[in-house]
């Protein structure tokens, strides 16, 4: 998260970045091992009434990272590639469109 630019950090507004161990039932109901979920309401769809809403939340998963079995520099690599992701969908964009730029 220090490592992104200062544009990035500005416009993320009422959002928690979360590492939990695995995702539960609840966040993954179909077991697909999912590295990460972004949960909320994307920025481009927040109106002008947007206001007192419990904040949206990027889930980090820990231990389908570390089974990828990848070295400590690939591993961070991978983890940030998930964070992007996620933060991509907070700003409106859905896995088709990260799909055509190489980060689906």
């Amino acid at each position: 998260m220090d490592d992104l630019p200062d544009w990035v950090h500005g416009a993320l507004d009422n959002i928690d970045v979360l590492v939990v161990d695995e995702p539960d039932e609840m966040l993954d109901p179909e077991g697909q091992g999912m590295l990460g979920l972004y949960v909320g309401l994307p920025l481009p769809e927040r109106g002008v009434d947007y206001a007192g809403e419990l904040p949206d939340v990027i889930y980090i998963f820990r231990r389908p990272h570390l089974e990828l079995g990848l070295p400590p520099d690939e591993l961070r690599d991978e983890i940030i590639r998930t964070l992007l992701h996620e933060i991509a969908h907070y700003f409106g964009m859905d896995d088709e469109r990260l799909d055509e730029l190489g980060w689906g």
